[in-house]
């Protein structure tokens, strides 16, 4: 490495006027040494040692600049005149398409979306190609677990948090949100599949704000605000972002239980408040031209509170009434979470290789404080003797600290070897009291209350190769991971202990027949670990005959997953696919028809297996009209022992989705959108599900001189998001009805301020999947 020299210079056009955004490039022997913009005339370059170079300076609309020049040299000033044939400034823009296939993912582009865009990045998630969120908010791609990235990092979060987090971010922030069926091994093993959210990154020096609100009404109103800014200034930028959302909504859940000798019958509906705020704040420094030195926090505050009301009807054969339950729930809770990331990187060798280095402190903190209050009715009217009126406050801290480094070398000009190793250490700690209430006397209940720490070490080590041979295109690679897990509650004395070392291959080849015809094939191994919520024993009581826990001996699920497929003209693809997970975890209910109690809680299932054909097309039918189509045709088979038997179930199912996207005005760039989801009856372990659909429309419009676009959404036109399950196994005979509130019409507008800039970087941070299990 050589020691680096400096030389600045100014840039004026003829009549000696400073000229801003001039790309200066510095060369030698052909070889491309530094490259700056002007900045209102200045620039500044930086050189390895004296020689001869070339210097060059290039504007649209002016002729270009190239001089020979002896280094060092003090200053440097050039002139720049307009071209004689200068035509009108004329941009353009290659739009890029609504979805793009790539050798190991999915780009589902949320800027080319009117549906995706002016909502929050959580509703953009949501319109992904094979993304499916369920009522409680757990997310699936093609119907594979998932872990979710932000810009290369994974979140902290899952479930309701996660849903919160990115309900508070605005999709206007977010270009293109990344799909992998089968993640590469550069991705830790964690997740059946991953999705990483992309946020917007401009081209230009300068300064830029972006400034967005939206308002949704529902059946109550809510609102959000964004804004993002990047601003870069010699050596130095920076960049950030700030969202707000306040959200109001109901979620539905009704329930059916026959004990046998009793019928319960119970409708619930809960009100959901909620207000997160999310930001985040980067600084890049450009040490020298090769090496980078980064530093970025990212933060999610929220606060939020529900409230639910129940009634139960419990009758005797021939619908005899028995007794009604009148259930009263109310919870607040109040979260923290963040990331701090250091980060360096170095390129060496002319670029042809680099070295990534990411440190990592993610500290999450969780609390909610709930009471549950339920009074008993005979036919009479009259309340029986029952109590239960209880408290239960609870917290989880979990801190994260982990450290990556990837070393990335183009050995050819078609070979690119990447290679790095990460150590992560989580420490999780979860307190849950209860108390009996009686008035303003609390009384705790040691029986009932819970602390549960939970430790988790993963060191890890990845190669992987990709390079090209004639109309071949490979990638493969390895990824070794060696884990320790330690689960102890306290107050039952009780250690839960793991240790393994598993090695995971990836391998994705692709054979180009001609420019029309592509074959693709591609494999993964992969490990899906509960979340630590899964893993908490905490007793939770939503009645005092139903209760939820979690279980700490729950093992880790393999999976295996094999594609084949075959693309036309970048346009069409049809492809078959096999997935097969063993240990499965997942939620279980389980009723004792005896004391009429019912409990749920997680265990280890058999196999899950899922074999079909997927059909992606893009189709434009008119030259204003575009037509994206996905359809899957798959049989799943779900077999396991359970409770005193076994069961073998199989079903073949349908799920499609149908988007169409109409041009109706150039000038003001007026577009409409109309999409259409469809998913049929499916089953998981015992659970059967009903015919689930959604229908969504958009229009949106450029205003204010093209420095703004107006949006108008409506999601879940006519109400049929709901989800409708059944178990019918052994004495087990249940139904359930959910429906969180899906029907929403947003009015959002987007506004750009400034000129654009080189935006903060994607890079991948250290804190990996632990991050996303947290609660």
């Amino acid at each position: 490495m050589h020691s680096q020299n400096s030389v600045k210079g100014t840039v004026k056009d003829t009549k000696g006027h400073l000229l801003d955004a001039v790309t200066i490039t510095l060369t030698k022997d052909q070889k491309q040494i530094a490259t700056a913009f002007s900045d209102l005339g200045d620039f500044s370059l930086n050189h390895p040692e004296a020689g001869n170079y070339t210097l060059t300076a290039s504007l649209s609309g002016y002729q270009p600049v190239q001089i020979t020049l002896q280094l060092p040299k003090e200053e440097i000033s050039l002139v720049m005149q307009k071209s004689e044939h200068m035509i009108e400034e004329v941009t353009m823009t290659k739009r890029k398409p609504l979805i793009e296939r790539k050798i190991d993912r999915i780009s589902f582009h949320v800027e080319n979306s009117i549906i995706a865009s002016g909502g929050s990045a959580w509703e953009a998630l949501s319109k992904a190609p094979g993304v499916q969120v369920t009522s409680s908010n757990t997310l699936t791609a093609n119907r594979k677990n998932v872990r979710i990235y932000l810009d290369g990092k994974p979140l902290t979060l899952s479930g309701d948090d996660l849903a919160a987090y990115l309900q508070g971010m605005p999709s206007d922030q977010v270009a293109q949100i990344e799909i992998f069926s089968n993640p590469p091994a550069r991705f830790d093993a964690e997740g059946a599949s991953v999705i990483n959210i992309i946020t917007k990154k401009s081209k230009k020096q300068g300064l830029t704000i972006n400034l967005s609100g939206g308002l949704t009404q529902g059946s109550r109103t809510g609102y959000t605000g964004n804004t993002t800014f990047n601003y870069r200034k010699n050596k130095w930028n920076m960049y950030g972002s700030y969202g707000f959302t306040r959200r109001n909504t109901f979620q539905d859940h009704n329930t059916f239980i026959n004990y046998g000798n009793s019928l319960w019958n119970g409708t619930h509906r809960t009100i959901y408040a909620s207000d997160p705020h999310a930001y985040r704040l980067g600084i890049d420094y450009q040490v020298t031209d090769n090496q980078l030195l980064g530093f970025l926090v990212t933060g999610n505050n929220r606060k939020g509170s529900s409230q639910g009301s129940a009634v139960t009807r419990i009758s005797r054969p021939a619908m005899k009434p028995d007794s009604l339950l009148n259930t009263d729930n109310y919870a607040s809770t109040f979260g923290n979470q963040y990331t701090y990331n250091l980060n360096y990187n170095l390129k060496l060798d002319s670029a042809k290789s680099s070295l990534n280095i990411d440190l990592d402190y993610s500290p999450f903190r969780n609390s909610s404080r709930s009471f549950t209050d339920n009074v008993t009715l005979l036919p009479d009217g009259s309340e029986t003797s029952s109590f239960f009126h209880i408290y239960t406050p609870s917290s989880q801290d979990i801190d994260i600290l982990s450290g990556k480094a990837d070393y990335h070398f183009k050995a050819s000009k078609g070979l690119e070897i990447t290679s790095g190793i990460k150590y992560s250490s989580t420490k999780s700690t979860s307190i849950f009291d209860y108390f009996n209430r009686d008035t303003s006397v609390f009384t705790a209940v040691e029986a009932n209350s819970n602390h549960f720490i939970y430790r988790e070490n993963v060191a890890s080590f990845y190669t992987s190769a990709s390079g090209n041979l004639g109309s071949w295109t490979v990638q493969g690679g390895l990824r070794g991971e060696f884990t320790r897990t330690n689960g102890y509650l306290q107050n039952q004395d009780l250690l839960n202990k793991r240790n393994y070392f598993k090695l995971f291959p990836t391998l994705f080849v692709q054979y180009r027949l001609n420019d029309s015809h592509e074959l693709q094939l591609n494999y993964a191994y992969r490990i899906e670990r509960p979340e630590y919520n899964r893993l908490n024993p905490a007793k939770r009581f939503s009645s005092p005959y139903i209760v939820y826990a979690g279980n700490p001996a729950l093992r880790p699920a393999f999976v295996h997953s094999l594609e084949a497929g075959y693309t036309y003209k970048q346009k069409y693809n049809l492809t078959a696919y096999y997935t097969s997970t063993r240990d499965v975890f997942t939620n279980i209910e389980v009723q004792d028809n005896k004391t009429q109690r019912y409990y749920g809680t997680q265990a280890n299932l058999g196999l899950s297996a899922m074999a079909g054909m997927r059909l992606s097309a893009q189709i434009k039918l008119l030259a204003w009209w575009d037509l994206n189509l996905l359809a899957d045709v798959y049989r799943q088979r779900e077999k396991s022992e359970y409770l005193s038997g076994s069961f073998d179930n199989h079903m073949v199912s349908f799920s499609g989705s149908l988007n169409q996207s109409f041009s109706l005005d150039k000038g003001t760039g007026l577009k409409a959108e109309i999409n259409a989801t469809y998913n049929s009856p499916g089953i998981q372990g015992v659970y059967t599900a009903r015919v689930n659909s959604q229908i969504d429309a958009g229009i949106k419009m450029n205003i204010l001189k093209n420095a703004g676009t107006l949006r108008l959404t409506a999601t879940d036109i006519f109400n049929t998001n709901n989800n409708f399950v059944r178990i019918n196994y052994q004495d087990q005979q249940s139904s359930f009805f959910y429906h969180r509130e899906s029907r929403f019409v947003t009015l959002s507008l987007q506004y750009r301020l400034g000129k654009n800039i080189t935006a903060s970087r994607n890079r991948t941070t250290a804190s990996e999947e632990e991050r996303k299990r947290a609660l």
